[in-house]
């Protein structure tokens, strides 16, 4: 399969046309017209400081559908405890930059470039991307970031400083999300982490199906402003 070079004009190859490793295209920019044309078509970007803009759609797709979540004992107990206050939306700019910045195991270096940090932060101003946070003694201790689009949730990223943050914050999102009707979390490309949570892996063309079913609904933009109470 080819790779495609993306010119000045905002469009994408059809996302069948990947690599078999999911490369689609290579250049274009990070305008929120761009990216968020790349969400509705199935495509993401994810590429290191140095290179050019990498646009991929794998095959197959790591899904979350809200309601088939899985939350261990052990943190269903963290839960319960409140050990960490969750909210939506209060630090974007602080939890995209954790997550580009907080060392993990297995990672040399990060995909969140500081060219990708503005693009996001911008998103997030035009009240397409969204953050959930963990916060203990009014730190910050964990979160994750994504972009929301009709009843579709595209994770980005998570981090954590503290064992299971990030973990609290991504399953009281998840029932939130089930709650206001969302019908799939993509979670992009596999990770034993997601799989203990309920994700799965789908082949490309489902995934591109459920999509499409979930944009068909409205995207609500603005900021999920109320703070989170836990009832797990």
């Amino acid at each position: 399969m080819p790779v495609y070079r993306l010119t000045d004009e905002i469009a994408f190859p059809p996302p069948v046309h990947a690599a078999p490793d999911g490369l689609l295209a290579v250049g274009g920019d990070l305008s929120p017209q761009r990216l968020l044309l790349a969400y509705r078509l199935g495509i993401f970007p994810w590429y290191s400081e140095g290179l050019p803009i990498l646009w991929w759609s794998p095959d197959p797709r790591l899904v979350l559908e809200p309601q088939e979540l899985r939350v261990s004992r052990r943190l269903r107990r963290v839960l319960k405890k409140g050990v960490f206050r969750i909210t939506f939306d209060q630090a974007f700019p602080s939890v995209i930059h954790a997550c580009a910045t907080v060392p993990r195991r297995e990672q040399d270096g990060t995909w969140i470039t500081p060219e990708m940090e503005q693009a996001y932060v911008r998103l997030h101003e035009l009240g397409y991307a969204h953050s959930a946070e963990s916060w203990r003694d009014g730190r910050l201790a964990g979160g994750l970031y994504g972009v929301s689009l009709g009843k579709c949730f595209f994770g980005e990223s998570m981090f954590h400083y503290e064992t299971d943050a990030s973990k609290a914050a991504f399953t009281t999102l998840a029932r939130h999300l089930k709650n206001w009707g969302f019908q799939m979390i993509d979670a992009q490309v596999t990770t034993r982490h997601l799989l203990s949570l309920g994700a799965k892996e789908v082949p490309r063309r489902v995934f591109l199906k459920k999509l499409a079913e979930a944009l068909v609904f409205p995207t609500v933009k603005g900021k999920w402003e109320a703070d989170v109470e836990d009832t797990f």
